[in-house]
C-alpha cells in the first residue's frame, strides 16, 4: 500500500542520517575533551609544585610540566583534525573550557621559565596568542576560514586565569623566603591589569571576570607593602 500523503518519508529518513552523523561527531569530540581533561588536572597537578619549589629549583618541575604538556598538544591537535570538518561554532562549546586550561598551563609553564622545547625559555614572558598557537601548531582568531583555532576569548580567559595562579605564587613566594619575586609578579600583573582597561570587552563572562584582576592586583600590592614595612625588599635607589 502507498502512501497517500503529501509528506515523503525520506525527508525525516535524510534528517535521521544528518541526526546519527552529529551524534557521532559529538561523542567523538567528547572522547578527546575527556582525556584533555585528565591530562589537564596532570599539567595543572604538576605546575602548582611551583608554589612549594624555590625559584632556582624549578628545572625538574619545568621538564615534567612540558612532558604533560605535549601530551596536550597531541590532543588539541586530534581534536583540530576531527572538529574541523564541521562548523566551528557548532560544536566549540564542547572543548572551550579544555582548551582555556590547556592555554593557561603553557602560559604560566612559559612564565616560570619553561616551554624551552618551543620558545626561547625566559622567565617572566607573557607568550602572545600567536606562540600559544604555534606551540599548539592550530591556527589562531581565524577570520578566513571555518576551523579549529584558539579565540582571543579562550587567550584572555586564560590570561585572567594566570593572573589567579601568580596571586597565589607570590603568597607563597613569601612562604619561601623569596621576596623579589613578588615585585616582579606585582609589576607583571599591573601591566596585565593596564593592558586589559584597553580592551572594550563584549564577551559578558570575559567582562565580569576582568572586573576582578584589580582585586588580584590589590591582592600583591599588600604584599609588597608589607615586605616593603619589614625591610626584606630593597627600596628604590638603593642596592640590594
Amino acid at each position: 500500500m502507498t502512501s497517500s500523503g503529501m509528506v515523503d518519508p525520506r525527508i525525516f529518513e535524510q534528517l535521521q542520517t544528518k541526526i546519527d552523523d552529529d551524534a557521532e561527531v559529538r561523542d567523538q569530540i567528547r572522547a578527546i575533551t575527556q582525556t584533555l581533561e585528565r591530562q589537564g588536572r596532570n599539567a595543572q597537578s604538576v605546575l602548582s609544585r611551583a608554589h612549594s619549589t624555590p625559584a632556582a629549583n624549578l628545572g625538574s618541575v619545568l621538564v615534567a610540566a612540558e612532558a604533560s604538556i605535549k601530551e596536550e598538544v597531541e590532543s588539541i591537535n586530534k581534536l583540530a583534525a576531527i572538529s574541523s570538518n564541521s562548523p566551528y561554532y557548532k560544536y566549540n562549546g564542547l572543548w572551550t573550557r579544555d582548551v582555556q586550561n590547556v592555554v593557561f598551563s603553557i602560559l604560566f609553564c612559559g612564565w616560570l621559565g619553561g616551554m624551552s622545547s618551543y620558545i626561547k625559555a625566559e622567565q617572566g614572558k607573557l607568550l602572545t596568542i600567536e606562540e600559544i598557537g604555534a606551540i599548539l601548531n592550530v591556527p589562531v582568531n581565524l577570520k578566513d576560514r571555518d576551523a579549529f583555532h584558539i579565540t582571543i576569548e579562550e587567550y584572555l580567559q586564560s590570561l585572567i586565569t594566570l593572573i589567579e595562579e601568580l596571586s597565589r605564587l607570590a603568597i607563597n613566594s613569601v612562604t619561601l623566603g623569596d621576596y623579589q619575586r613578588p615585585l616582579q609578579i606585582s609589576q607583571f600583573v599591573k601591566d596585565l591589569h593596564a593592558g586589559f582597561q584597553i580592551l572594550n570587552l563584549k564577551n559578558d563572562s570575559l567582562r565580569r571576570r576582568s572586573d576582578s584582576i584589580k582585586y588580584n592586583v590589590k591582592k600583591i600590592e599588600d604584599i609588597v607593602y608589607d615586605l616593603s614595612l619589614r625591610n626584606l625588599v630593597p627600596k628604590a635607589g638603593v642596592e640590594a
